[in-house]
């Protein structure tokens, strides 16, 4: 969202997602007052949230986002569904994303692999030589053994890890850099069959769900009964945590989608000139206790549940990022030296947060039975990826794809620490990597949920 004139009393439970709204005078009191408290399935209170992210995060991530390694994200929004026959595109303009031109592209970024960021495949020589390695399809003669050794190991890499989401080959021709910085999120009027058929899929066939539960767990669909929604909640206490975590994060990331809609609305058309706003009668649709029932500000608070497990996430992969050989490179070496600063200056403050979710608490039974239950949970959170391709909307789907691809990075830190507590200091790590693709889908997703 828009960043919004700051006001009184921000620490007394306000949510900082809303902001903008607040300052408006667009959010009901009683939505306010609900989005307080503490978060179920962990020690941290919504209040500590709002004032860590307002005075500390926020202001930090939205300049790192503005730098060039993070503002340039490769995706490819052509790929086919794969999972029923497509709706056809959005033929409304504003579902466009405009591509970033080649030229505009920094060098270091577009050239070599996609886990370019070693240090001792940095200088001019190679990375001319890495351009024309990919030319080629294959590994120049003249890189450095080291260098040749750590793109062979990236290819290994990309076999072998347990990735919780299905990353798109930046190599195919159909993969674009879009400028994310130009091609914000907002409302396009991209609904209908196509848009519920997408998160029914992904509610009612990926979310865990009792055989005794029979309402639709979509917030979208018709059928939604006459309970008043708070009732609705308790089937989530039958659940084990981690299935409970895995629902919250789906409710959580869907609350953040739909407030950036309402936040940035299409309000009217006048002669070719759009406007966009906040839409008040959007967000009640959603999030207002009266209307949805009493399940509004839960939907808020998840989004709340989401924010501290990526929080969590960001704290526990600094020592990846402090190793000296890791170098965020664009071809500016100031740009590129004041952006990792300003990256390990905010993996700082989120370690000091005193109230991160313990992740430790999940996959910690039996452990036949827990590793059985951490695979289903990733190959559910894996097909939630491949749904993303499902959106007929362009700049709904990258959206969509980068912020699950956040997700899906942040959960797949979070399961690795003993891979990242191994990492080498001077060279690249077998056991644990991360490409560019995900560590800026990681930043920027994590930058989304609390955007004001």
């Amino acid at each position: 969202m828009s960043r919004g004139v700051g006001r009184a009393g921000a620490g007394q439970g306000a949510a900082a997602a809303l902001q903008l709204l607040v300052t408006l005078s667009f959010l009901p009191s009683v939505v306010e007052a609900q989005v307080t408290g503490v978060l179920d399935d962990c020690l941290c209170d919504v209040d500590s949230i709002d004032n860590f992210n307002t005075f500390k995060i926020f202001p930090k991530i939205k300049k790192l986002q503005e730098r060039d390694y993070f503002r340039y994200y490769k995706v490819n929004l052509k790929r086919p569904c794969p999972f029923w026959a497509e709706d056809g595109h959005c033929s409304i303009k504003d579902c466009h994303v405009e591509p970033c031109p080649e030229s505009k592209i920094p060098v270091g970024i577009k050239a070599g692999s996609s886990n370019k960021y070693l240090k001792v495949a940095n200088n001019t020589k190679e990375l001319e030589d890495c351009e024309q390695a990919s030319k080629l399809g294959a590994i120049n003669s003249t890189l450095s053994n080291q260098s040749r050794e750590a793109f062979i190991d990236w290819a290994r890499y990309d076999d072998s890890q347990d990735h919780f989401c299905e990353l798109d080959d930046e190599r195919s021709p159909a993969a674009q850099y879009v400028d994310l910085l130009l091609n914000p999120e907002r409302y396009t009027g991209y609904k209908g069959p196509s848009a519920w058929r997408v998160w029914n899929s992904i509610y009612e066939e990926n979310c865990f769900k009792p055989r005794s539960v029979y309402r639709p767990l979509n917030p979208l669909a018709p059928s939604r009964g006459e309970d008043d929604g708070e009732s609705f909640y308790t089937w989530l206490e039958g659940l084990c945590l981690e299935k409970r975590v895995f629902y919250k994060l789906i409710s959580g990331l869907h609350a953040s989608i739909n407030l950036h809609l309402c936040a940035n609305y299409l309000l009217e058309e006048t002669w070719g000139k759009p406007t966009w706003g906040p839409n008040m009668k959007e967000f009640k649709r959603r999030f207002d206790p009266v209307e949805t029932k009493g399940e509004g500000p839960r939907r808020l608070k998840n989004l709340y549940f989401l924010y501290l497990i990526e929080l969590r996430a960001l704290s526990k992969v600094a020592p990846y990022f402090e190793r000296s050989i890791v170098d965020l490179y664009t071809g500016n070496v100031k740009e590129d030296a004041d952006t990792k600063t300003l990256l390990l200056n905010i993996f700082q403050d989120t370690k000091s947060f005193p109230m991160h979710f313990d992740e430790k608490s999940m996959f910690a039974g039996d452990k036949k039975g827990a590793k059985s239950l951490k695979e289903e949970f990733r190959l559910h959170f894996k097909n939630i990826s491949r749904i993303m391709d499902c959106v007929g909307c362009d700049k709904c789907r990258l959206w969509g794809k980068l912020q699950t691809q956040g997700l899906g990075t942040a959960l797949k830190i979070l399961f690795s620490e003993k891979e990242i507590q191994k990492l080498p200091e001077n060279s690249p790590s077998k056991g644990f990597q991360l490409t560019r693709q995900e560590i800026v889908a990681l930043l920027n997703a994590f930058g989304r949920w609390f955007q004001k």
